[in-house]
């Protein structure tokens, strides 16, 4: 191949790419243009971007016009080698009229890992009957502050639910023959003061023991086969640029061999933004030896920057060839250099992208995602009085429950929604889902059937009162008069706040939308406590990319539901949850601080990190990870380690076990978490962090036993010698309902000589739920 062949296939190009106007991203302005298409392929081409995902397409016909792009191309070059092609995932295919998951929080929220594996598959599979082969997902950024826009697209701030939830999303999708891309590797979601692409002042054992983790569970449990960049500058080193991590981590210690692709225009951001760059050739050739082997999204210093600077010797053309090695390796494994290649595995006209079992898998997300804070006095379930209605409305799994939760209650309440966000289809949807990504086109509209919280619960509450008192964002607070009439005419008032995602400032939650503190966007913490102030019982209910604070101004509130955008179905899972349809079971994946402005405050932290004699400052968050209740309860009983051991071999591992029992009178699902203490250490260690977890589904009064093999190695950590460790020394396994409620304590010693490890290490304690434990156990 000619160097302009090679070159070639290491770029990207963008057709319909509008650089225009307002609703593009801040530089994309800067980098549009480039060769006109008949030159862009002349010499064959890397990738195709966003085809589906820059504006709205037909699906059917989207798959034809792809099809002959793929044929144009093919015939354009001397070696007829097909573009790989691909296109966003996060909360689905991001495509017009493809069905619209919930966002990565609600995963984590689920700790339902099998259950993302099956949503990823039915996305990949739908994708790649599209023609798309790599999908620009998952996210596995451990949240650090959650004043950062980008925190809806993480799966929360533990590493091990990030890893193990991000693994499952990665198998769904490769299963499905998609190559699955990690974002963003590594160290972007640590940026200094939450805001979006600023530097990362964060040290060496916080990027080995929180921010890497997730990265390696990703690859090893997962199998991705594509890496892409994150934007951050590290300690002053962009990571574009970085070869100790992109090649000496990644490739030589982890062993990848797969692809890097680069974040879009992150090469060019060497030199624009960074500064470690003069030129476009010298960014090119900073980010191929450092390992990025495809520059997405468009041709432009892969292109004439790059040639120019090879011949003049400045980059040397073996970093091309190793660059191009892999991917043309990965394009033959996608079967794109096969002779027999087809651009569309089947026919066109069979493209769907939005179906019922689609839409059923997002609902069942969406139902395990709801996370009840709080419910004193029971004020939920809302008595609708209605259960033959409701029951109808919520399908034939969930009837037995509502006639369940109904029986016996007094006659329907007088139900007021209030909330802007109440009545917004949009609410439901992260910034990665096709509307709110790639913005409003009124003439196509949203492409989808998304009800909001309105209109499903007016399905399940008779008379419904409704008045949004004021919008997300903005300082008009005309309306409150009217939502507080509605709620003082109530016996019950649901009052619905939260976010509406955008990208660069066109939301309040999303790329690009960081905010300074946490309260709630605009006058909506006003909107609560004029409700609050009416006296009648309210229900909190948020819609939203980030935790918000709940301080003490909302502890008059009945009840606290959390929906982390739950996709197209979220409406009718939420209303489900409030009538008693369905029992809630999520979990929080993220702490929901209790003032605004104490941050960062992940639960991750040292003993100084919480609350102190020294300080005025108190960080103890209104509700701990991993917190979360129902409509049933759970108790738990027998938790041991297995045998009855003490001592823990440094290379050995353990087994816990606790029996748990639903002593409620309907089905649920209690989350059994397991956390490890540390009390001593070479180095400060979180108070307590996350090593297993098992959702447990019961029936009412049916018992679990539940046990978990912990590998000591899930004790290590980075050393003071910068190297990963099992040290000797007393340990507790705590088992808890959160990482604030334990149920149980088993005190451990872990024996022998400290412990090198590295990353070959067992990275899992996996759970086995026996449902019928022996007599005497439950």
């Amino acid at each position: 191949m000619t160097l302009e062949e090679k070159v070639a296939q290491l770029v990207g190009v963008w057709v319909g790419a509008d650089a225009s106007g307002g609703g593009v991203a801040p530089h994309q302005t800067d980098m549009g243009g480039g060769p006109e298409w008949p030159e862009a392929i002349s010499q064959g081409l890397g990738q195709l971007t966003r085809p589906f995902g820059t504006a709205p397409v037909d699906p059917v016909a989207g798959a034809r016009s792809l099809a002959a792009s793929q044929e144009e191309i093919v015939r354009a070059s001397r070696f007829g080698i097909p573009a790989q092609v691909h296109e966003e995932c996060l909360t689905g295919f991001a495509a017009w009229r493809a069905t619209v998951y919930p966002a990565p929080l609600s995963w984590g929220a689920s700790f339902d890992p099998e259950l993302v594996e099956q949503v990823a598959a039915r996305i990949g599979r739908s994708m790649r009957a599209a023609g798309i082969h790599q999908g620009l997902a998952p996210v596995v950024d451990v949240t650090r502050d959650y004043r950062w826009g980008r925190t809806e697209e993480t799966i929360g701030e533990d590493p091990y639910l990030v890893g193990t939830v991000g693994a499952a999303y990665v198998r769904g999708l490769e299963g499905a023959g998609l190559v699955a891309t990690l974002k963003h590797f590594a160290g972007y979601s640590a940026s200094r003061g939450g805001r979006n692409l600023a530097p990362v002042p964060m040290g060496a054992r916080e990027l080995a023991d929180v921010v890497l983790p997730p990265f390696e569970m990703a690859l090893r449990l997962g199998g991705a086969r594509s890496v892409m960049n994150s934007y951050a500058e590290i300690d002053g080193v962009p990571v574009a640029a970085d070869e100790s991590l992109l090649t000496g981590l990644l490739r030589d210690e982890w062993g990848f061999d797969g692809t890097v692709v680069a974040d879009y225009f992150a090469v060019r951001f060497l030199e624009r933004l960074h500064g470690v760059a003069a030129d476009g050739g010298q960014a090119a050739g900073l980010a191929l030896r450092a390992g990025i082997d495809v520059e997405l999204p468009t041709v432009d210093t892969f292109g004439a920057p790059l040639v120019d600077a090879v011949k003049a010797g400045a980059v040397d053309e073996a970093l091309i060839d190793r660059a191009l090695r892999r991917v043309l390796t990965q394009k033959a494994e996608l079967g794109l250099l096969d002779p027999d290649w087809q651009p569309l595995p089947g026919p066109a006209d069979e493209v769907r992208l939005d179906d019922e079992e689609s839409q059923e898998l997002a609902l069942r997300l969406a139902r395990e995602a709801i996370v009840l804070l709080r419910n004193d006095d029971a004020v939920l379930p809302l008595r609708t009085g209605q259960t033959g209605r409701a029951a109808a409305h919520a399908g034939q799994a969930a009837q037995a429950a509502v006639q369940a939760g109904e029986a016996g209650q007094a006659a329907g309440q007088r139900v007021a929604l209030v909330g802007p966000v109440a009545d917004d289809p949009m609410a439901m949807l992260g910034c990665y889902a096709f509307p709110a990504h790639v913005g409003p086109h009124p003439e196509h509209g949203l492409g989808l059937e998304i009800p909001s919280l309105r209109e499903a619960l007016a399905g399940l509450v008779p008379d419904l009162a409704y008045a949004p008192g004021c919008d997300i964002s903005g300082a008009d607070t005309s309306g409150i008069a009217e939502a507080v009439a509605l709620a003082e005419d109530s016996d019950v008032c649901v009052v619905a706040v939260g976010d509406r995602a955008g990208l660069f400032g066109r939301g309040t939650s999303g790329e690009g939308c960081d905010a300074t503190d946490l309260r709630l966007p605009g006058v909506q913490a006003e909107l609560v406590q004029a409700v609050l102030a009416t006296g009648t019982p309210v229900v909190l209910v948020l819609l939203a990319g980030r935790p918000y604070a709940l301080g003490e101004e909302t502890d008059a509130a009945k009840a606290v539901l959390f929906g982390f955008f739950p996709g197209q179905r979220g409406g009718q899972a939420l209303a489900e949850v409030l009538t008693g349809a369905v029992n809630p079971t999520g979990r929080l994946p993220v702490s929901v601080p209790r003032d605004a402005g104490g941050l960062p405050a992940t639960y991750l932290a040292p003993p100084l990190g919480r609350r102190t004699q020294v300080s005025s400052v108190d960080p103890t968050p209104a509700y701990p990870f991993g917190h979360g209740v129902g409509y049933t309860t759970y108790e738990w009983s027998e938790a041991q380690v297995g045998d009855g051991v003490t001592d823990w071999p440094v290379d050995g591992e353990v087994r816990v076990e606790v029996t748990v029992r639903n002593s409620g009178d309907r089905a649920g699902a209690e989350v059994v978490q397991l956390y490890l203490h540390d009390p001593v250490a070479q180095t400060t260690r979180p108070v307590v962090r996350l090593i297993g977890y098992a959702r447990v589904p019961l029936e009412a009064g049916e018992s679990a036993r539940v046990s978990f093999t912990v590998p000591a190695d899930a004790t290590s950590f980075t050393g003071t010698h910068g190297r990963r460790i099992v040290e000797p020394g007393d340990v507790e396994l705590r088992l808890g309902r959160s990482c604030a409620e334990t149920v149980a304590t088993l005190p451990l010693r872990l024996t022998g000589d400290v412990r090198d490890i590295g990353h070959g290490r067992r990275l899992q304690a996996p759970a086995q739920i026996d449902r019928n434990p022996p007599e005497g156990r439950g």
